[in-house]
């Protein structure tokens, strides 16, 4: 069992991938015409959706009618319905695409409509075989679109900007600091940390020897239950966090993960800034470390007795402490039950004979012995990896333990339970092949017969 969130089927899929593309938009306080704006830029990008080879566009109509949805109902809103024409051809023949790709290379200045309406009118293409729409989709998939491109001449103008209040954003990166000697080997030390966009208050910090997203999701789940969850998460590229764990966690939670653009490392000014505080206040001084444990505690003590209070040119002068704790902020509870589903793991695996099933690389064993050779749903919680996985069957939940080869050898064979318990008064029923062919051979009528007119 990989550690690790799936997702749950094909509609989930388009929910998660709907949900990237609009999510942004629903924590931000816009005006209706900031919204008709951003929902048309996007419009204009280019996205590959789930199943797909291939990119293509949404229009302006169909990104407003998600973000509603997405505001009004959540992730579920966005799951795909089932369309009133299922079941009919939706597609055009590889002819009539080949015919109107040629005819938008030949006249690049005709509109969508006019195409259609004039091969209709030819005899070319059959009234309502295609609408407008499907058409400059077809277009914008093959690069034909009427779009206006932006001027690739020079760089964007770029702006200073900040989220409107705390828990708004949350930045988290990693950080690279000096490797550790422990027992005569040199260990990497990765430093990952979530910062408030709004205040520079550091939600989270610690120090890892990896560099993983599971890494990532520990550190936001400590500054959930801390501070409550923030509006969205912004991330660098890089493909550690590309994954499907913050993908998926996050979604369910209801926070916006939010991607830098690739080869944009100014998007990242306000993370970069503060590693190079963190260079230069802490990590350059701390000499020879002998653990994490020794690094964390001067990390923690250096935002905490240092950064935190120290007034911050960006803040007007205040302090990160005092920024955090004094604006307006929405302040939104996660209990831990929603976050255990959230980062609950499930995946469906066949326990062996010896009742043993295989969990990230290592054999566990149950004591329901009637689960052997069944197809049963292994879960674990991602909140803490030390508690054990457990088996859900039929409306039960099984707690599996780690296998002790060496102390079963010596253990008492448990006897195998049965899901129905045979009561000590129920008498077997009578079953006896030979007997049947006696009696058949003799003329007789058969044993089980004669004994219900014996009990009359």
């Amino acid at each position: 069992m990989d550690t690790t969130l799936t997702i749950t089927d094909h509609a989930e899929a388009v929910a998660l991938f709907r949900a990237g593309i609009v999510g942004a938009l629903v924590h931000r306080d816009l005006a209706r015409g900031e919204r008709r704006a951003e929902l048309r830029r996007l419009s204009r990008e280019r996205y590959r959706p789930p199943g797909s080879d291939t990119t293509r566009t949404y229009s302006y109509p169909t990104l407003e009618r998600w973000f509603d949805r997405y505001r009004n109902g959540g992730l579920d809103a966005l799951r795909p319905r089932a369309r009133s024409d299922r079941g009919r051809a939706r597609e055009l023949t590889p002819e009539q695409r080949t015919l109107l790709l040629d005819i938008r290379r030949d006249h690049p200045g005709a509109s969508a409509s006019l195409i259609v309406r004039t091969l209709v009118a030819d005899g070319r293409l059959p009234a309502g075989a295609v609408s407008a729409p499907t058409v400059r989709r077809l277009f914008a998939e093959n690069g034909l679109d009427r779009i206006a491109r932006r001027d690739g001449a020079g760089p964007k103008t770029r702006l200073r900007w900040q989220a409107e209040r705390p828990n708004a954003l949350w930045h988290g990166d990693v950080c690279h600091g000096p490797a550790l000697a422990i027992d005569g080997r040199s260990l990497p030390l990765r430093i990952h940390a979530l910062l408030d966009d709004a205040s520079r208050y550091v939600i989270a910090l610690e120090a890892h020897h990896t560099e993983r997203e599971v890494d990532m999701l520990g550190l936001f789940v400590a500054g959930i239950r801390r501070h409550g969850p923030p509006d969205a998460l912004y991330l660098d590229n890089g493909s550690t966090y590309r994954g499907e764990i913050l993908r998926i966690a996050t979604a369910r939670i209801g926070v916006s993960l939010l991607h830098a653009r690739p080869y944009d490392p100014q998007a990242r000014g306000k993370m970069e800034r503060f590693w190079r505080t963190l260079r230069e206040g802490c990590l350059a001084h701390m000499g020879s470390m002998a653990t994490l444990h020794d690094v964390n505690v001067r990390l923690w003590a250096w935002l905490d007795q240092h950064y935190h209070v120290a007034p911050h040119s960006a803040l007007m002068g205040k302090s990160p402490g005092t920024a955090y704790a004094s604006a307006e902020r929405r302040i939104d509870t996660v209990d831990e039950k929603e976050l255990r589903d959230a980062l609950t793991a499930r995946v469906r695996r066949r326990v062996r004979r010896d009742t043993t099933v295989s969990v990230d690389g290592r054999d566990w064993e149950s004591d329901q012995g009637y689960l052997a050779g069944r197809l049963v749903t292994v879960a674990r919680c991602m909140l803490d990896m030390k508690d054990p996985p457990w088996i859900e069957h039929d409306g039960k939940r099984f707690i599996l333990r780690p296998v002790d080869a060496v102390a079963n050898a010596s253990r008492k064979r448990p006897a195998r339970r049965t899901e129905v318990e045979v009561t000590a008064t129920q008498k077997p029923a009578p079953f006896d092949p030979a007997g049947a062919l006696l009696d058949r051979a003799a003329g007789r009528r058969p044993r089980h017969a004669r004994g219900e007119e014996g009990m009359r």
